[in-house]
């Protein structure tokens, strides 16, 4: 078996399977930036979820692009948090929320979901910085 990657019932899965998430946000004036990496899969700390959704409650963005050009996977904790994050500045706080860099396969479940037809979605961080500002 390789090092980077885990054995799971026999079978081997890619390392990002195995990636541990990240959630860092900072503010750039009036946007914040939420950037994301590793994959949001199901068994994911939800504490470390939630007290980042309320990190960026705490910071009175009404302007919020989340960035997900590093998180190659997303499942029921990965649409918790982009749901989560839209209701707190959007339906809350009458804000704007975009998710850029959206890899292939996140970019599938955006649309199975129909996530993508409620929360804009640009292709890199300029498109989306420049559709908030817009």
């Amino acid at each position: 078996m390789a090092q980077n990657n885990i054995e799971i019932q026999g079978r081997e899965s890619p390392a990002h399977a195995a990636r541990p998430i990240a959630i860092d946000v900072e503010r750039y004036g009036d946007v914040c930036v939420v950037r994301c990496q590793g994959s949001f899969l199901a068994g994911l700390d939800q504490d470390y979820i939630q007290a980042k959704i309320e990190d960026i409650k705490q910071l009175n963005c009404r302007r919020v692009l989340a960035d997900f050009h590093e998180v190659p996977l997303i499942g029921s904790t990965g649409i918790a948090f982009i749901v989560g994050v839209y209701i707190a500045i959007v339906r809350t706080a009458g804000g704007r929320f975009v998710l850029t860099g959206a890899p292939p396969l996140v970019q599938r479940v955006l649309e199975i979901t129909r996530l993508s037809t409620v929360i804009p979605v640009a292709a890199d961080f300029s498109s989306g910085l420049a559709a908030l500002r817009a």
